[in-house]
């Protein structure tokens, strides 16, 4: 087997019970960065301000900044006092201080039950730009939080952010290659597979429900599907040979994957079942890692028939295959924008591996790293950020980036090694 195949193989959100919103343009004087402060909830008993309110203005300062719309930081101005209503915002003090948004909230617990509302204020123009109120647990408060800066990126772009979404990546920090999903900015990690072998290429399908996997477990390298609110892994390619880098297709009704069941690796479509291998690729080349354009009518993957590992663009049902990348001897790991634009990919350069984007039509070839080596670049549903894997002086792990390469920030937190993550649509 070549080498460069064997280096490719080494909750429930809770009811939102009323909302308001407006898309409106804010904009900061002399070209600056828009200043967003996030007050720590008041409490609706008139307690002392807790670790739970500091914790969720916390949460939307860490994504409001990673979002790079504005500059976001949890703040307090004036003393809390009790029985104090949203809708009493004196902003003379937050206009002097600079900032030009304002969110503040109230936050109750009773028991374990959590009623909390976040209001998003326009501080230069004195107004109200959006509200929301969530009921739910006491656990929930940082889903709240996230699904609050959500609205927040709406009301500034017109577009709803990714911050409930989550990452499925593999880890090693339970000795084996197991599967693992954590929040979009590396909290709450759960492992979904506890097999004691080794797993690879997870992938969610569009609703992110499920996703799918390949596992050594039965000492061939096979195809399974798990819902995440199950332990059930169910074979969906256990055929002779290779069965690995499965891609959901757009509408989740169809898979596409490397199969070797003819001899060398070529790229396959199954039906989600399983059934109906369609063959694609018709090559003595070494074929994978296929993935899906938004549309579902293109698919790329990665191909030696020239050589070296390259990505290739082909229609989704097969036929001639057109070279994307013409730069670099070592091109892997393809994942398609979702506006289609764009294609991410990690590159080999001075040893190590780095990651690129690239248009569809082989323009805007952009370097996006340069630290450490990286590789399985995933984007979010909307585009905005990239995550990836990363061996760095700085720590080994997941990380974020913006769309354009800035803000690259490690997301994970446990030791071990981290490997092939990918980001959940919802």
């Amino acid at each position: 087997m070549k080498t460069w195949l064997l280096v490719l193989l080494l909750v429930v959100l809770p009811a939102v019970i009323s909302a308001q919103s407006d898309y409106i343009e804010v904009n900061a004087p002399g070209n600056r960065q828009l200043k967003l402060a996030i007050e720590p909830s008041f409490s609706l008993d008139g307690s002392p301000t807790s670790d739970a309110a500091r914790q969720s203005s916390e949460v939307i300062a860490y994504d409001m900044n990673m979002s790079g719309v504005v500059m976001a930081e949890s703040r307090t101005l004036l003393p809390h006092t009790g029985n104090v209503s949203l809708a009493d915002v004196n902003y003379a003090p937050w206009l002097s201080a600079g900032y030009d948004m304002l969110v503040r909230s109230e936050l109750g617990l009773n028991g374990n039950q959590l009623a909390v509302e976040f209001r998003l204020f326009d501080v230069t123009n004195r107004k109200m730009i959006t509200a929301k109120r969530y009921l739910g647990t006491a656990k929930d408060l940082r889903r709240f939080s996230h699904s609050f800066a959500d609205e927040i990126l709406r009301s500034l772009t017109g577009e709803k952010g990714v911050f409930t979404t989550r990452i499925a990546y593999v880890s090693t920090q339970s000795r084996n290659k197991e599967i693992y999903v954590m929040d979009w900015d590396g909290n709450n990690p759960l492992p979904l597979t506890k097999n004691g072998s080794i797993n690879l290429n997870p992938d969610f399908s569009p609703d992110g429900r499920e996703i799918i996997f390949t596992s050594y477990k039965r000492r061939n390298p096979d195809l399974y599907r798990r819902s995440l609110s199950s332990t059930a892994e169910i074979p969906i390619s256990n055929r002779k040979g290779l069965n690995i880098t499965g891609s959901w297709s757009p509408d989740g009704n169809k898979i596409a994957l490397a199969l070797s069941k003819d001899g060398d690796s070529e790229i396959y479509i199954l039906e989600k079942d399983g059934s109906h291998p369609t063959r694609l690729t018709v090559n003595p080349a070494l074929d994978l890692y296929p993935a899906w354009s938004p549309d579902g009518k293109q698919i790329a993957f990665v191909s030696d028939r020239l050589g070296k590992p390259q990505i290739f663009i082909m229609k989704a049902t097969g036929g001639d295959a057109r070279r994307l990348t013409t730069t670099g001897s070592y091109n892997v790991n393809p994942r398609w924008s979702p506006k289609g634009d764009k294609i991410a990919y990690s590159r080999m350069v001075n040893g190590g591996f780095h990651i690129f984007t690239i248009a569809v039509d082989g323009s805007s070839d952009t370097q996006l790293t340069t630290d450490g080596s990286n590789e399985n670049p995933a984007w979010s549903a909307d585009g905005r950020f990239i995550c990836f894997s990363s061996v760095r002086p700085s720590g080994n792990g997941i990380y974020v980036m913006r769309a354009d390469g800035a803000g690259q920030t490690k997301v994970s937190q446990a030791k071990g090694a981290y490997f092939q993550p990918v980001w959940s649509a919802h």
